[in-house]
């Protein structure tokens, strides 16, 4: 567990309830603290297509004990659901974070949900800021893909992924809900298009299990 170092008003153990993980790792996990449980739901099946890819091409697997994982935010009351209602609070979480960002530069920045994703914006001053209503489903879909068509090694790379696949989030347009077949089709192919890019960048990431 990485410890902080930097002056903020925040203390070790209110960090230590909030992060996991090493800062240095070039993966990190952005979460919406209301939504914790994306770590199992999401992460993890797309972490196991993650895996699987990998180690066919590779013959190695991804070490994951120090992925990096923090709650954008300590108190889930305080998350903004319009554009201009982003309180003091929140403007510090994301300063902080931005700090620790520029110090470590991860690879890869993963978030889950429209929160996180706009929160990961504005921590690299992504203009026009924009409230976590305008990131609908389709719309972080078509960001996803931007990240991937767009994936550079040599900067931070910010990847989204939705916080929850049900039949609201209509993944696949053309039906009405999604049935377990298109759960397992959305974890497959953004799992498959991470691993694509970790395989091709192999030798600048170290994360591989020794």
């Amino acid at each position: 567990m990485s410890c902080f170092t930097l002056n903020d008003s925040q203390s070790d153990g209110e960090n230590t309830k909030r992060e996991l993980g090493e800062r240095a790792y070039p993966i990190w996990l952005l979460i919406n603290p209301k939504y914790p449980a994306v770590r199992h739901d999401i992460w993890r099946p797309v972490l196991d297509e993650i895996q699987d890819r990998v180690f066919r091409e590779l013959h190695t697997r991804i070490d994951t004990s120090n992925i990096y994982i923090r709650s954008a935010v300590s108190d889930g009351g305080i998350v903004p659901n319009t554009l201009n209602w982003w309180g003091k609070e929140v403007a510090k979480e994301i300063e902080f974070y931005r700090e620790i960002a520029h110090i470590h530069k991860p690879k890869m920045l993963i978030s889950f949900g429209a929160f996180p994703f706009e929160f990961a914006r504005r921590v690299y001053e992504v203009k026009p800021e924009k409230g976590p209503k305008a990131w609908s489903s389709s719309i972080l879909k078509d960001e996803f893909e931007n990240s991937m068509n767009n994936f550079d090694i040599n900067k931070t790379n910010r990847i989204p992924l939705l916080r929850r696949v049900i039949a609201t989030d209509k993944f696949i347009e053309t039906s009405n809900f999604l049935s377990q077949t298109d759960r397992e089709t959305y974890f497959q192919h953004v799992g498959s298009k991470i691993a694509e890019k970790i395989i091709a960048n192999k030798d600048y990431l170290d994360i591989w299990i020794k």
